[in-house]
């Protein structure tokens, strides 16, 4: 029997009517005759879901982590699986776009293969295809994260990106990232600017509890009442500076979420619930085990590549759309009077080189962004390495970063945080200001020099690490570890806080607990004077003309458990 594609794709479907979802659907597309971006009609509502785009208006290269590790009940399942782990769950070739969107492998070669990911002018493409074709059925998520990552979003205190969500037509949306341009700025922007709506059902104001923002919206399409439920990152005060948010109280507030499903369901009478989440992939895991009636969580915050089959707690399924507009997810859905019947996801990997930009898009961008073309253009050095920031552990870019912070600040060693967001660049491309500003643009910048005990030292890493590696996912805040500069240790993930961090050297000799070392950081959470950090990286980058990550300060890395699947350092940095 010869099947066409639209036949295979058809009998994927019937897959997805009873709850799976086949990997080789995508895959299915991207030959020679195919479109991989052609989708069958199924259901009646349709929604379309990007998060985490972090200000990213152009297309980026973005390499999936090499590390990332999940502990207690997530050790070696989704999304804590990377590079040929993960190509063997979903069951991906590794050379493919797939495999190229969804692994660290062979990322060099890959890239210059497919070529960037995302954009706003290609996103719009897919976006405004698919609302061409099933109409007013058609609702754009926006998980958050949109706001902040850019030079631009920076300078124009998000408006650029605020433009360009009214241009895409984003219908719901809520954020994490957004609060730190600070009260006012969010509110202004909301209520003035953005025409979306903003949800979110777990903020409130101090000392009086009354809800800041709408929690939830009820969507009536088709005859259908679809409940979106907002939750913002629940960690905003803890993760970013508080003194931004003074008069906001934020949390998981799982009660409150349990009573708006039901108030959606009994007072609304909603025939479908989902949640527009910033929680991170495990805390919207544990979220859906412990409150019913949620039919699909549709999560961001942690960058995470959940697909192309999603998540199944309970009864409820969870996604993520991973970031910087790499990924569109579409979930179609047959919904049923009071019930979800069916459904159907597609996760899309965004190769620009594969999707014509979008006219309307691309003229908004190019004027969005002509005030400070100058500014952005002005080549630092060239790298001669390939530099990513997602890992657990130190990317080479932060790796970078930090040597910058040692030497500009004359310091014996160097912090710089966790951050997710930060694209990538390709060995023999120039390094310009607006790449230093994707790793570095934020509203508390400045540079700051300590001295830290060799004990205070261990105690920041420890507390920093229990963010990341506490086993109960309500005590994670998402992020990866803090980067070093020239301090070296032994991290045992599986550990309680205290315990992790072990044989802590510094320049390779052994870290004294009681002697003091001169310590250079950035991004503080209290308010600092000081120069801003990438003022002092892009000076140090002009001062070395070409860049070679020949060592990182990644740790020895010990487990209790007896696999060590989802590790995938590049051999050149193993220890």
């Amino acid at each position: 029997m010869n099947l066409t594609r639209r036949d295979f794709l058809q009998l994927i479907g019937v897959a997805g009517l009873a709850g799976f979802f086949s990997p080789g659907a995508i895959r299915a597309g991207w030959g020679a005759d195919g479109d991989p971006y052609e989708i069958p009609d199924f259901g009646n509502v349709t929604l379309l879901h990007m998060t985490d785009s972090h200000a990213q208006l152009l297309p980026v290269w973005w390499r999936e982590p090499g590390v990332n590790i999940g502990v207690g009940a997530e050790w070696n399942k989704t999304p804590h699986i990377v590079g040929k782990w993960k190509l063997d769950y979903y069951g991906v070739s590794a050379d493919s776009p797939e495999g190229y969107a969804l692994s660290c492998l062979d990322y060099d070669a890959m890239a210059n293969r497919y070529g960037k990911i995302g954009g706003y002018a290609h996103i719009a493409s897919l976006v405004k295809r698919y609302r061409d074709h099933l109409g007013s059925r058609a609702i754009l998520l926006d998980g958050g994260d949109s706001w902040q990552g850019s030079a631009t979003s920076l300078w124009t205190q998000a408006a650029d990106m605020v433009g360009a969500q009214n241009v895409l037509g984003v219908d719901y949306f809520t954020g994490h990232w957004e609060f730190t341009y600070g009260q006012d700025r969010v509110e202004y922007l909301i209520k003035k600017k953005l025409k979306a709506n903003f949800l979110a059902q777990n903020v409130f104001t101090i000392p009086w509890g009354d809800p800041v923002f709408q929690p939830y919206a009820i969507h009536e399409t088709a005859g259908r009442k679809v409940a979106i439920i907002g939750q913002a990152f629940p960690f905003t005060p803890i993760a970013n500076p508080a003194y931004m948010i003074p008069n906001w109280e934020f949390g998981i507030h799982t009660r409150h979420m349990q009573k708006m499903v039901d108030e959606c369901r009994q007072k609304h009478k909603a025939d479908v619930v989902v949640v527009l989440s910033h929680n991170g992939a495990n805390v919207d895991k544990k979220l859906a085990s412990l409150v019913s009636g949620i039919d699909i969580i549709f999560g961001g915050h942690t960058h995470e590549i959940m697909g192309p089959r999603p998540v199944k707690v309970g009864k409820t399924l969870v996604i993520n759309t991973s970031t910087n507009g790499k990924i569109l997810a579409r979930f179609d859905l047959d919904v049923g009077k009071g019930k979800l019947k069916g459904w159907r996801f597609h996760y899309l990997p965004v190769i620009s080189n594969m999707i014509p930009a979008d006219q309307e898009m691309e003229s908004y961008i190019h004027r969005a962004r002509a005030p400070y073309l100058d500014k952005l253009s002005v080549p630092l050095a060239t790298t001669e390495s390939l530099l990513y920031r997602r890992d657990n552990f130190n990317g080479t870019f932060d790796q970078l970063l930090c040597n910058a912070l040692i030497d500009e600040m004359d310091c014996e060693a160097a912090f710089s945080p966790g951050f997710r967001w930060g694209y990538c660049k390709l060995p023999g491309e120039t390094i310009t200001m607006e790449d230093v500003m994707a790793q570095t643009a934020i509203t508390y910048p400045n540079v700051t020099v300590s001295e830290f005990t060799g004990t205070q030292i261990k105690n920041i890493m420890e507390q920093v690490g229990d963010n990341i590696f506490n086993k109960d996912p309500y005590y994670v805040q998402g992020g990866d570890m803090i980067r070093v500069g020239n301090i070296q240790y032994t991290f045992n993930p599986d550990e309680t806080i205290y315990h992790r961090c072990s044989d802590m050297m510094l320049g390779g000799k052994p870290m004294l607990p009681n002697k003091k070392y001169k310590v250079a950081g950035w991004a503080s959470m209290q308010q600092v004077e000081g120069k801003p950090v990438w003022e002092v990286f892009s000076n140090w980058l002009r001062a070395q003309k070409h860049v070679r990550v020949e060592k990182m300060d990644l740790p020895r890395l010990t487990s209790n458990m007896r696999t060590n699947h989802g590790i995938a350092y590049p051999k050149k940095y193993q220890l």
